[in-house]
């Protein structure tokens, strides 16, 4: 799976790094590279380090917020195909 690695890093430091509540994390790997104050900065960082290779930009929240998107969507209508 992509970044697994980078998503199992930042939850098994979050509790480390709590005092850079707010901040952006850049990790690749098993490694946390740096804080940002944007998103933008880190993704930045993150292309001129890393290049093409994985690497993961997350926020740093004690408590992530639960996001609920819901659409109304009418079902398609496919054809049967013999």
């Amino acid at each position: 799976m992509a970044l697994e690695k980078e998503l199992a890093t930042f939850k098994d430091r979050l509790l480390s790094m709590k005092e850079h509540e707010g901040k952006f994390v850049l990790i690749h790997e098993e490694i946390v590279v740096d804080f940002f104050s944007t998103y933008e900065d880190a993704i930045k960082a993150g292309y001129q380090q890393f290049k093409l290779s994985p690497f993961l930009v997350k926020r740093v929240l004690s408590v992530e917020p639960m996001l609920y998107i819901s659409r109304s969507i009418l079902p398609i209508k496919v054809p049967l195909t013999r």
